[in-house]
């Protein structure tokens, strides 16, 4: 959906178009920016020129919505915008193949180099995609941080200041996508190497380098994070608010690799940084010689050494070249002295010669990254972001050469300006009149002539034999140009001037386009010798940095030339003209920068300060010459567009020719015919009232135009709110009806249900009460029968009974009779055995108690618990030992039912340990609680020690850490203890080197003391092979598992023989040939609280354990 936004005529504030200001004059135009300005509105035009104001704030303006909008629109269409010159530019040369230049200019602070990222960022949005174009253009914005730091400085009017001018040709294929660019720099100003004005700062890279290296690379470099050590950087303003140096150096690291630079590219640049600020460090004294004259000597070599060190110089060449100056003729040399001012002006003019030239270098670096490939025919965008003109109340020559490149660009911009609109004229088929404007081409013949121009009369002076100075060169141009009307002297020949206190005696004046600026030519001559002393360059090139050799040609012994080389004017007047030659073959576009104070702060508008740029900016000339002839004018499409309600023939819809419609349009509004004239594909208007007299109908037509719709739209509005209201309320009723007649029929229902079971519940009632009588009936006979039943069967039971009673009764008197008779008979033997049944009978029901009881108090499953019921009776004590033992058995059997394989081998271990050590070691009672773990390395899982595991074949059985005993200094050393079915590993923990395996059949038996320790020693069989060394005395933290452990598997593996295990305090240890004493005493604790072991004589080791608590 295309975005809608207001066009250049649209709710102006101010006039957003100068050409159109009316009534035209300074003040007005001044005015015209500060509301402009006031309102955030920081661009204007003049015609195709764009003005803009620095805010000093961000500014929610380039955002990538903000691209897009003014992405492929008419100049006009939108509101002033850089991004419209921009795409105007980018359009002009993709579609209509003109190369394009964008002239960029402005004092310093007025915002140039901002506005040329803003160009270069749009530009490389709007353009192609791909992998190769994206990294092409991230070249080119990248360049930007690489050059700022390096060329850039903090001033007094500007915290990020260009000090140099740079030319940037973008070059793009026949597509539109950028394939790679070349960049000229221009006066970098190099004085400010190794002095600045009170305020300012040096270029950016000393600070950032101090503040955002690492420490690895300051030490590199041997320089340190303190400004104040070093001479050529100002402290005043060392630290500026806003700017991050740390966070900078790391974007131009990063910069310089993504535009190209090798690591030791960079480390070279920062190699020659360091040594600029180590040569400001260097300090001359002054030294008699027998002649009489003065040499100069270093003071402090130290800052000389390192900075030879830095640059692979020698120091001795340095310190001379310093100290002596070689003068050449054609076939003598001659070698003179330099006083302590000479050798400081020499190293001055190393430090500046040695930054300049690898700031060119680095220009030349980033255009062999960014150069184009392709060797085809390529469409070109130039960038020209230089200074502007300078009035300073010291203006030196610094500002004569850059004044002088600004009268070039006032030049070619007024040619260009003409010729462009004379050729629109032309195309358009208008009548071109001619148009009076200043023509500064004298001014710029005053600067450039080659005989009496003052830059030729300048080198004239510099190549002059003799004493030359400032003065001499200033006496020259008061003969030559006094009759000159933009020159002006204090010894000029005008009288006028004679009593003229303002122009010192060693000031010059000239009269440029945008004012008088006066020169003092001190420094002028220097300046523009621009003189490195011979011995220096030769110096510089025996360096053996990678470097130097590339920065100083000339000092090249086999390629000596005597020519004086080219000055610094000749140079710069070369470099313009080579650079307005290639403007003449471009199409210009021009952005003229304002600075709005000198606070650098926002929403404040100094009006003199602006005036003074409006007037050297040549503003006012320029609304001037677009003003000559016709102010305004558009194409008949968009005008047709914007103006067609003014006129019923041409409302709402126009069906012809656009052209046909504007004049019809202008016919109906009876313009005056000499306000206006038709182009081929434009209107021409002359005057800005017409323009403003056709926005004021188009507005009060937009008022009736806004109320009509209002109306129509407010009538329909109700008309649709009426009917939806109408419909609402059929709907409405409709659905009321539906519920009334819902409602109705549910009462109706309602009350048929009543009705219906008031009438089912009579009948049922009736139904109950008929069947109740029946069942009433029933009862009644089945309850006369069964009292009849009744009746009869007592009767009957009664006589059942007495007859029972009759026949029992014969029973119990026949068994009284037996019984008699059996008593009488038992009598006779119950006497003789009744004690020993009752015994018997009493003995038995006790132990039925007994066991009883027993059952209820049987003591808990656990095979250690001790508890046993209390013997109730001095009889039971065997059987009740005997139970108890029987007891104890069962419940160790089902205890030992539960074991698991492994388990039940622990506890043989266990056993086994006890069998071994119980009451005869110290250290066995803390190792019963402690379960055996085997492989306390895990070496299985652990990668550390795969290696190892790999090595043994067997199953590991015991991985432990222990230390191997030397017997000469009785120290430790770490040692992996391995134990498989067959063998006894010893390997290093570190590396896991196998340092020794022993078969188990070759050990005799184990030693170990008596007390709480951990030494042990495996004894070896004599003439085995694994006795070669002697036996091994060691130390383990698990000594009891380890010995155990040894023990059984010793056994199995000498098919039953056993393992001895030695206990005692003192045993014997065969170490090679010798055999040595291992005594074990108690003493005081020893680097903690474990045991010691030291060597007392040849053949004794003496081993400390701390007496336990």
């Amino acid at each position: 959906m295309e975005v809608k936004t207001k066009s250049l005529l649209d709710n102006m504030i101010g006039v957003g178009d100068m050409v159109l200001l009316e009534p035209l004059s300074e003040d007005s135009f001044i005015e015209n920016l500060r509301k402009r300005f006031d309102h955030n509105e920081i661009y204007t035009y003049i015609g195709s020129v764009v003005i803009s104001m620095n805010p000093y704030k961000s500014m929610l303006i380039y955002s990538p919505e903000k691209v897009e909008e003014y992405r492929n629109r008419n100049f006009y269409e939108l509101s002033p915008h850089i991004y419209a010159l921009a795409d105007e530019a980018y359009r002009s040369l993709r579609d209509q193949d003109k190369d394009q230049c964008i002239l960029i200019t402005g004092e310093s602070g007025a915002g140039k180099t901002e506005a040329s990222k803003l160009v270069m960022s749009y530009v490389a949005a709007v353009c192609g995609k791909g992998q190769e174009v994206n990294k092409v253009k991230e070249q080119l914005l990248q360049s930007n941080p690489v050059l700022e730091a390096f060329g850039n400085a903090k001033t007094v009017r500007n915290d990020n200041s260009s000090r140099f001018g740079k030319y940037m040709d973008i070059e793009f294929d026949f597509k539109g996508d950028p394939l790679g660019g070349v960049i000229s720099n221009y006066l970098l100003e190099k004085s400010r190497v190794v002095k600045q004005p009170r305020g300012e700062r040096n270029f950016h890279i000393f600070y950032q380098l101090l503040s955002g290296a690492s420490d690895d690379t300051l030490k590199k470099l041997k320089l340190d994070r303190d400004f104040s050590k070093y001479n050529y950087l100002s402290l005043d303003s060392a630290v500026v608010n806003g700017l991050d140096d740390a966070t900078s150096f790391r974007t131009v690291r990063n910069a310089m690799q993504i535009v190209g630079f090798m690591e030791d590219e960079v480390q070279s640049v920062l190699e020659l940084v360091a040594a600029v600020l180590k040569l400001g460090n260097i300090e001359f004294k002054p030294e008699s010689r027998c002649n009489g004259t003065d040499e100069s000597r270093v003071k402090d070599k130290n800052d000389l050494k390192e900075m030879c060190e830095l640059l692979g110089i020698e120091q001795s060449v340095l310190e001379r070249a310093f100290s002596y100056r070689t003068v050449e003729a054609k076939l003598e040399k001659v070698s003179t002295t330099l006083n302590v001012a000479q050798a400081y002006y020499a190293r001055d003019a190393l430090a500046k010669n040695l930054y300049s030239r690898l700031f060119s270098w680095i220009v030349t670096r980033i255009n062999e990254s960014i150069k184009a490939q392709a060797k085809t025919r390529h469409k070109v965008m130039g960038v020209l972001d230089i200074y502007g003109f300078e009035i300073f109340d010291d203006n030196s020559f610094e500002q004569f050469i850059i004044n002088y490149c600004n009268e070039k660009l006032q030049q070619i911009f007024i040619e260009l300006t003409l010729r462009e609109e004379q050729e629109e004229y032309i195309r358009e088929d208008i009548e071109w009149t001619n148009i009076e404007y200043f023509n500064n081409a004298i001014i710029c013949d005053l600067i450039e002539n080659h005989q009496n121009g003052i830059l030729a009369m300048l080198d004239e002076e510099c190549l002059r034999p003799g004493t030359v100075t400032d003065e001499t060169f200033l006496d020259k141009l008061n003969t030559i140009c006094a009759q000159h009307q933009h020159f002006e002297s204090r010894l000029s020949k005008n009288s006028k001037f004679l009593t003229d206190h303002s122009l010192p005696h060693s000031c010059f004046r000239i009269q440029h386009y945008a004012g008088k600026v006066l020169y003092r030519v001190e420094g002028f001559v220097d300046k523009n010798n621009d003189l490195l002393y011979r011995d220096l360059s030769q110096a510089m090139y025996k360096a053996n940095h990678s470097l130097i050799k590339h920065l100083f040609p000339e000092g090249n012994p086999a390629k000596v030339n005597l020519k004086r080389p080219p000055t610094a004017g000749f140079q710069f007047k070369a470099s313009v003209g080579t650079l307005m030659r290639n403007l003449q073959t471009k199409n210009p576009n021009y952005i003229r920068c304002i600075k709005p104070n000198d606070k650098k702060a926002p929403h404040i508008f100094t009006e003199s300060l602006v005036c003074h740029q409006v007037r050297y900016l040549g503003l006012m000339e320029n609304v001037r010459v677009r003003r000559a002839g016709y102010a305004f004018r558009q194409a008949y499409e968009p005008c047709l567009e914007r103006y067609k309600m003014l006129c019923k023939r041409t409302w709402p819809h126009w069906r012809g020719p656009a052209r046909e419609g504007v004049e019809m349009l202008m016919a109906d509004l009876q313009v005056p015919a000499e306000e206006f004239s038709y182009g081929r594909s434009k209107i021409f208007i002359r005057n800005p009232r017409t323009l403003f007299f056709l926005e004021e109908r188009r507005r009060q037509c937009l008022q009736d135009l806004a109320t009509l719709i209002q109306k129509i739209y407010r009538g329909w509005k109700c008309r649709t709110h009426f009917l939806l209201l109408k419909k609402s309320q059929i709907v409405v009723a409709a659905w009321y009806r539906r519920y009334a007649q819902e409602k109705k029929y549910q009462k109706i229902k309602r009350a048929t249900t009543v009705v219906q079971s008031y009438t089912r519940g009579w009948q049922a009632r009736k139904l109950l009460r008929e069947l109740k009588h029946q069942k009433r009936c029933k009862e009644a006979v089945t309850t006369i029968a069964a009292y009849w039943h009744g009746t009869q069967a007592r009767r009957e039971l009664r006589q059942l009974k007495e007859a029972a009673r009759n026949k029992h009764a014969v029973s119990v008197i026949w068994a009284g009779w037996q019984g008699t008779k059996v008593r009488r008979e038992y009598r006779k033997f119950f006497r003789a055995n009744a004690g020993k049944k009752i015994y018997n009978f009493t003995i038995q029901r006790i132990m039925q108690k007994y066991f009883l009881g027993l059952k209820s108090t049987l003591p808990s499953m656990s095979p250690i618990d001790k508890n046993w019921p209390v013997r109730p009776y001095i009889f039971l004590d065997g059987v009740h030992t005997e139970l108890r033992r029987i007891f104890h058995l069962w419940r160790c059997k089902k205890y030992r039912s539960r074991f698991t394989e492994e388990k039940k081998a622990v506890y043989e271990e266990k056993l086994e340990a006890s069998e071994l050590f119980k009451d005869k070691k110290a250290l066995y009672p803390s190792s019963v609680s402690q379960p055996f773990k085997g492989d306390y390395l895990e070496i299985s899982k652990n990668p550390k020690y795969q290696k190892l595991n790999s090595s043994v074949d067997e199953k590991v059985l015991l991985a432990d850490v222990v230390n191997k005993i030397n017997r000469a200094n009785g120290k430790g050393a770490t040692r992996i203890l391995l134990l498989t079915k067959k063998n006894v590993v010893l390997a290093d923990q570190k590396t896991g080197q196998v340092k020794a395996s022993v078969a188990l059949p070759d050990l005799t038996s184990v030693s170990v003391s008596t007390q709480n320790d951990g030494f042990f020693a495996l004894r070896l069989k004599e003439g085995s092979a694994s006795a070669v060394k002697g036996d091994f005395l060691l130390s383990s933290e698990h000594l009891i598992e380890t010995i155990t452990k040894l023990h059984h598997i010793g056994s199995a593996a000498s098919d039953g023989e056993q393992l001895n295990v030695d206990i005692a305090d003192e045993f014997l240890v065969q170490f090679k040939q010798d055999k040595v004493c291992v005594k074990f005493i108690q003493g005081a604790p020893k680097n903690g609280n474990g045991a010691s072991c030291k060597r007392k004589n040849n053949r004794l080791l003496e081993v400390s354990v701390p007496a336990s608590a």
